[in-house]
């Protein structure tokens, strides 16, 4: 849409959709959000939104160091990551 892209460009953002629009470009971040919502923001009703940020960036956190995930084959990102390294 040409309004937004406009607005976006005005902002200082950039699109991150490719030009086609494939749903794919955003399988993975939309994924993350799906799993942040079910695991956190839903389980809490926030009336700052201070406190809000804060548990996010906990999250983002333990989500990456911390959180296991069986298609890691056990391991947090970080560590499937630096054993991937090795």
């Amino acid at each position: 849409m040409k309004e937004y892209q406009y607005l976006l460009k005005k902002k200082g953002i950039r699109q991150s959709m490719s030009r086609k629009g494939n749903c794919l470009d955003n399988a993975v971040i939309e994924n993350f959000f799906g799993t942040l919502k079910s695991e956190l923001f839903y389980l809490k009703k926030y009336n700052d939104i201070n406190q809000l940020k804060q548990d996010i960036e906990e999250y983002i956190y333990y989500y990456n160091n911390d959180r296991i995930k069986l298609n890691l084959n056990g391991m947090s990102p970080i560590k499937y990551r630096a054993h991937q390294c090795n």
